[in-house]
C-alpha cells in the first residue's frame, strides 16, 4: 500500500488549487467530513467550526493571498466552499481554540553529519479515523521551483523538501498562549517555508512574520555545497524560538517546548507527559540515528512504550478524538528534493515498503 501522489501541471494558485481539487474531489469531502466528526466528538458546534474556519481564511488572504487563493482553488474543483476548505487547513487552530490535546503526536530526528548530507526520520501519528486524509503533493510555486509534500488531501503542505535544498519536518505543540482567536493556519507556514526559503534564517523570517492562534514546531533542514544546517522553529501566539542542534549535530523535537521561555507555557505536556518519555527514547537511540540509511533510522523509531509510544496503535475502546496511531513514517533527500515515505509505523517497515517521491 502506499498514500496517492498527485503532481500539478498549473503554476497559476488558483488554478493549481482547482486542478488538485477536481482529481481528489471525494478523497478531499472524506477528510472534511472526517475533520467534522472529529470537531464535534471534541465539543465545537457547527457553527463554531464555519466561524473558525472563515476566519482562519481571513487571516490567509492577508497573509498570503496566494495561498489563500489556492485554497479557493480547491474548493472550486472539490465543490466544496472555501471556509470549508480551510477547516482542513486550519484543523491546528480549530484544536486549539476547543483546547484538545491527546497522547499520541510526532516525533522528529536530525542529524548533520561532519561529512555528507543530512540524515533525517520522522513518524506521524493521527487520528485513526483519517488514515486516508495523507497524500504526496508534487507543485511548482514557480518555474523551476519544486515542492514535494506529504499533506492531507486539501492542506496545503506538511512535511516537504524543495529543490531548493531546504526541507521540513512537522510537530504540534500547545502552549497557554493558544487562542479561539483564530489566525494564521501553521500549515501554510510550511507552504510558505518550502516556496520561499533557502535558509534556516529565512525560514524563521516567515514563520515570525505571522499572527499565529495555534501552537507548532516546524523543523528546518538544509543542505547545500556551503554546508548543512537545521534548526526547529518553535510557534506561538507567545512567540517564535529557533533551537539549534546540539553540538555533535543532532537535533530531536517531540511535541514540548524546548526554548526556556516557551516552555514555561508548554500545554501539551502539562496533561501528556508522555512526550518527554518518546524524547528519551530517541537519545538513548540517538547512534543508530546517525545512521546514513533511512531504514535503520526508522528501525531506531520503534517503541511501543504503552504511554508513550513512537510507534502508535490505536485503542479501539477510546472515542475518536483519543485514537492515534503512527500512519507515516518519513525522510528527506533534501539534495535530491525528494521524501522517502513508509505507510505506516517503524514496526511495519521492510526494505521493500520505502517510496520515494
Amino acid at each position: 500500500m502506499t498514500f496517492p501522489a498527485f503532481s500539478s501541471s498549473q503554476i497559476d494558485p488558483r488554478a493549481r488549487g482547482k486542478e488538485l481539487g477536481t482529481h481528489l474531489r471525494d478523497r478531499i469531502a472524506a477528510n472534511y467530513a472526517g475533520y467534522t466528526d472529529l470537531f464535534a466528538v471534541a465539543g465545537a458546534t457547527p457553527e463554531q467550526v464555519r466561524a473558525w474556519a472563515e476566519r482562519a481564511l481571513e487571516a490567509s488572504a492577508d497573509w498570503a493571498p496566494e495561498l489563500a487563493e489556492e485554497m479557493t482553488g480547491i474548493a472550486a474543483g472539490s465543490g466544496l466552499e472555501p471556509w470549508q476548505v480551510a477547516v482542513v487547513n486550519a484543523r491546528t487552530e480549530i484544536l486549539a481554540a476547543i483546547d484538545a490535546t491527546g497522547h499520541g503526536e510526532c516525533s522528529t530526528s536530525v542529524v548533520l553529519p561532519e561529512s555528507g548530507p543530512p540524515r533525517t526520520v520522522q513518524t506521524w501519528d493521527w487520528h485513526d479515523h483519517l488514515r486516508e486524509a495523507p497524500m504526496l503533493w508534487e507543485l511548482e510555486p514557480r518555474p523551476g521551483h519544486v515542492v514535494r509534500t506529504f499533506t492531507e488531501a486539501g492542506a496545503l503542505a506538511k512535511i516537504g523538501a524543495a529543490t531548493s535544498g531546504l526541507g521540513v519536518h512537522f510537530n504540534i505543540l500547545r502552549h497557554d498562549s493558544d487562542t479561539d482567536d483564530i489566525g494564521v493556519p501553521v500549515h501554510l507556514i510550511a507552504r510558505r517555508i518550502l516556496d520561499e526559503a533557502a535558509t534556516v534564517a529565512e525560514a524563521a523570517e516567515i514563520a515570525r512574520s505571522a499572527r499565529v492562534s495555534a501552537s507548532t514546531v516546524i523543523t528546518v533542514v538544509t543542505a547545500s555545497d556551503e554546508g548543512n544546517d537545521a534548526a526547529s522553529i518553535e510557534i506561538s501566539p507567545a512567540g517564535v524560538a529557533v533551537i539549534p542542534p546540539e553540538p555533535d549535530g543532532v537535533l530531536l523535537h517531540c511535541n514540548h517546548f524546548h526554548d526556556a521561555a516557551l516552555a514555561a507555557g508548554e500545554r501539551h505536556a502539562t496533561s501528556r507527559p508522555g512526550t518527554y518519555d518518546r524524547l528519551r527514547h530517541l537519545r538513548d537511540h540517538v547512534d543508530d540515528l546517525r545512521d546514513p540509511d533511512q531504514h535503520a533510522r526508522a528501525l531506531a523509531m520503534l517503541s511501543h512504550a504503552p504511554d508513550a509510544p513512537v510507534c502508535a496503535h490505536p485503542d479501539l475502546t477510546q472515542p475518536l478524538n483519543q485514537r492515534w496511531e503512527t500512519l507515516a513514517t518519513i525522510g528527506l533527500d533534501l539534495p535530491a528534493g525528494h521524501l522517502r515515505v513508509h505507510q505506516g509505523g517503524p514496526c511495519q517497515v521492510t526494505e521493500a515498503t520505502w517510496r520515494t517521491f
